[in-house]
C-alpha cells in the first residue's frame, strides 16, 4: 500500500443527503408544513397518496407503506402465515434485517450462498438449501432474494425454483427500489416484495419508512390488518396478531417530494458508477452488472485481494475519502444466526466476498471533482 498523501480538502460524504436537501429546499417544508396543519399525523391523505404513486412507480397493483423495511419483511411472513416447523431460504451476505424477521415468526432461517460476480443468491445454493431444510424435516415456504447494493438478484432462475418447490418469494429490495431485471422495477416481481425508505437509502425519508409491494388482492387486506395491530372490523376487534407498522404522515409527505426527482438521481447514481468503472476497472474488481438488470447503485463496492481492503480503507480515510464495509461477517457466522442452518458447502463465496468487499462514496450530488478525488486516491493507494 503506498504512502497517502496529505489534503487539506474536505471530507467527501459517504451519502450526502444534506445536498438533496438542499436541493429540494422549502418544497420539503412546504411539505411537512401541509401535514403540520392538517394534524393528521397517522393515515394522513399523504400516505395514500404516496401508496398509489409507489405502486404505479413499481408497476405492482398494491403499495402498503409501513414503519421500517424491517417491519415489511415481517408483515409479509406474518400474513402469510410463516411458522415453526417452516424454512425460509435467505442469502448469507446481506444485511441482518433479511434474516431477522424469521424466527421473529418461529421459523428456521437456512442460509444460502451467493454469486461472486452480482453478489446475490447463487440459484444452485438454493437448491442445495432446499435440500437441507428437508433433510432436517423443514417444510420449506418463503425464498428471501436480496437486490444487494442496487443490483436486482437473478428472478428468472430464482422464480422458477421457487415454483418448482412450492415456495413463496419474498424479494427484498431495501437496496434495490428503482432498479429493473428485464425491463421491469423491483417491487413488481414475486408474490410480494419489502423495501426500506431508511434516510442512507437511494429513496429515503428523513427516519425509518418501508412499503411492501405486491400483485395479490387478497394479502392487502391481511397486510393492513397486521400493520394495525391485527384489527378486524376495527381498532378493537382483533382477529389476528399484528403490530404497530405505519408510516407516519410527515415522512409520507418527505418521500413524495424526493419521489418527484428520484428518476434524475437513478440517472445521476449511474453516471457515477460509469465514470468509477472505467477508472478503476485496471486496478481492483469493479462491480459487475448483469446484462438483464440496471443497479440503482445503493452502493458502489470493489472487491480486493485478501489482506489489501483494509490497508486502503485506512489509507482513503487519511486523504478524507470514507469508506464502508458491507458486510465483514457474512449472516451465517454471526453470533446470533451461527444455529441456523445453511446450504451444505460452508458458503465459501459468502466467506470470500467478506474479506475483500469494500464501497466507495456513491450519491446522486457527487460531481465529477469528487469522484476524480476518491479515483485519484484510490489508484494512488493501490501504487496505480
Amino acid at each position: 500500500m503506498n504512502s497517502h498523501v496529505k489534503t487539506d480538502a474536505a471530507p467527501i460524504p459517504f451519502i450526502d443527503v444534506a445536498a438533496q436537501r438542499a436541493r429540494l429546499g422549502t418544497r420539503i417544508d412546504d411539505a411537512v408544513a401541509r401535514v403540520l396543519n392538517h394534524c393528521r399525523f397517522v393515515n394522513g391523505p399523504e400516505v395514500t397518496e404516496l401508496e398509489q404513486k409507489l405502486a404505479a412507480f413499481a408497476g405492482a397493483k398494491h403499495a402498503i407503506s409501513c414503519s421500517s423495511g424491517t417491519d415489511a419483511l415481517a408483515m409479509i411472513l406474518m400474513a402469510w402465515g410463516v411458522k415453526p416447523g417452516d424454512a425460509v431460504f435467505c442469502p448469507s451476505f446481506t444485511f441482518c434485517a433479511t434474516a431477522e424477521v424469521v424466527p421473529w415468526v418461529g421459523a428456521t432461517a437456512v442460509f444460502v450462498d451467493v454469486l461472486e460476480d452480482t453478489f446475490n443468491m447463487d440459484p444452485r445454493s438454493l437448491e442445495a438449501a432446499i435440500k437441507v431444510a428437508k433433510d432436517k424435516g423443514l417444510t420449506p415456504k418463503v425464498v428471501v432474494p436480496v437486490d444487494l447494493f442496487g443490483q436486482p438478484a437473478d428472478m428468472d432462475a430464482i422464480q422458477a425454483i421457487a415454483d418448482a418447490n412450492g415456495l413463496k418469494v419474498l424479494c427484498d429490495t431495501a437496496q434495490g427500489f428503482g432498479a429493473t431485471w428485464n425491463g421491469k422495477r423491483t417491487g413488481s416481481f414475486g408474490d410480494a416484495t419489502a423495501t426500506s425508505f431508511f434516510p442512507a437509502k437511494p429513496l429515503g425519508c428523513f427516519g425509518d419508512g418501508g412499503a411492501v409491494f405486491t400483485d395479490d388482492d387478497d394479502l392487502v387486506p391481511v397486510l393492513k390488518s397486521v400493520r394495525e395491530h391485527g384489527q378486524g372490523v376495527d381498532k378493537y376487534e382483533n382477529v389476528r396478531i399484528g403490530m404497530t407498522g405505519r408510516l407516519d404522515t410527515i415522512q409520507a409527505a418527505i418521500l413524495l417530494e424526493k419521489l418527484s426527482i428520484f428518476e434524475d438521481e437513478i440517472a445521476a447514481r449511474q453516471r457515477v458508477a460509469e465514470r468509477y468503472n472505467a477508472a478503476l476497472a485496471d486496478v481492483c474488481t469493479v462491480p459487475a452488472v448483469d446484462p438483464r438488470a440496471t443497479s440503482i447503485w445503493a452502493q458502489y463496492t470493489i472487491r480486493l485481494p485478501h489482506g489489501v481492503r483494509d490497508g486502503l480503507g485506512a489509507a482513503l480515510q487519511k486523504e478524507g475519502v470514507p469508506t464502508a464495509v458491507y458486510y465483514r461477517i457474512p449472516m451465517h457466522r454471526q453470533p446470533a444466526y451461527a444455529h441456523f442452518p445453511a446450504a451444505g458447502n460452508g458458503l465459501p463465496v459468502c466467506e470470500k466476498l467478506a474479506g475483500e468487499v469494500i464501497s466507495l462514496p456513491m450519491h446522486a450530488y457527487l460531481d465529477e471533482a469528487a469522484q476524480d478525488r476518491v479515483i485519484a486516491a484510490v489508484r494512488r493507494a493501490l501504487g496505480a
